[in-house]
């Protein structure tokens, strides 16, 4: 991934924040067949002498967890914020006529090993987490104990775990911090009154 250093993110944080608030990851990998991608949603665990740790799960019948055996090199992409950027919403392009388009976003490139967990206790852990971060806003948060305990143990005997231990993670912002405050500004105001509050948010705050 190309980065300039001003769109260059490396505190800790704000990678696991991106991770953590868009937590749909595409998980690339490369086979005997070529590259592949899969779109899992992602546990992140922040680590302490290393980046960390991704758990997430997919289908028994997708052969992801044959093709790519525990020790596999393999690489999470997840994209955050992102907005088309107009010259015309910048205040200088009226003075000079000296803007283009462009594309801001928020992206993360997490890379590490993988390892298949065909585990049933890993498997119903790692459901019971997801299920209590994912659910929490809901009025009656659903749990595993809601239903009959023969369908939960046939859906996760139809599942398997993976788990990544991560050895590195690279982040990138691209939100404007090239041009003047001015231009980034109302390119914000902009982009609020569109509907991409995230992004007008994320901007406002890059210096």
């Amino acid at each position: 991934m190309y980065i300039p250093e001003h769109f260059a993110e490396t505190r800790p944080e704000e990678l696991a924040r991106i991770i953590r608030e868009h937590p749909l990851g595409m998980l690339v990998t490369q086979g005997s067949a070529g590259l592949d991608a899969d779109h899992i949603p992602f546990e992140f665990d922040p680590g302490v002498q290393t980046p960390g740790v991704l758990s997430a799960h997919v289908a028994r019948a997708n052969t992801l967890w044959q093709r790519c055996p525990t020790g596999t090199p393999v690489m999470v992409v997840f994209r955050g914020a992102e907005a088309y950027i107009s010259p015309s919403w910048y205040p200088s392009k009226h003075e000079a006529h000296r803007q283009v388009p462009t594309w801001n976003y928020e992206v993360v490139h997490a890379q590490g090993t993988i390892t298949i967990h065909d585990d049933e206790r890993f498997v119903r852990r790692l459901v019971a987490r997801l299920t209590r971060r994912h659910e929490a806003a809901e009025p009656q948060p659903w749990k595993m104990g809601d239903s009959a305990p023969e369908y939960i143990n046939t859906m996760l005997r139809s599942i398997v775990g993976i788990e990544i231990a991560l050895t590195s993670l690279v982040g990138k912002v691209k939100l404007s911090q090239n041009k003047d405050a001015r231009d980034r500004l109302n390119a914000a105001d902009a982009l609020e009154a569109r509907g991409h509050g995230d992004m007008a948010q994320a901007m406002r705050k890059a210096g």
